[in-house]
């Protein structure tokens, strides 16, 4: 017996896209709020245009937000896939 294949309807063999959003849409989410909490020190990172010291410690900061949330986002896709392995 074959493994039952992810994202494709049984009958048809085409793709099912209501699953494919349902699982794209809370990985879209998660990749939206990292992105929109290190846009706060990128833009705290323009005012301080003058002063370069405060720019690089704010710049560093939007970057390290972005690496933690990238990291995020790879162990949910991971955790999510192994989960829907099992089913």
């Amino acid at each position: 017996m074959s493994p039952s294949r992810l994202f494709i309807e049984q009958g048809t063999g085409e793709l099912d896209a209501t699953r494919v959003l349902a699982e794209a849409i809370p990985i879209a989410k998660l990749v939206g709020l990292f992105v929109a909490v290190a846009f706060v020190p990128f833009a705290f990172s323009i005012v301080f245009a003058g002063n370069s010291a405060m720019r690089l410690l704010f710049t560093v900061l939007a970057q390290f937000v972005l690496a933690v949330g990238a990291g995020t986002v790879l162990l949910y896709v991971i955790t999510r896939a192994v989960r829907l392995a099992d089913e």
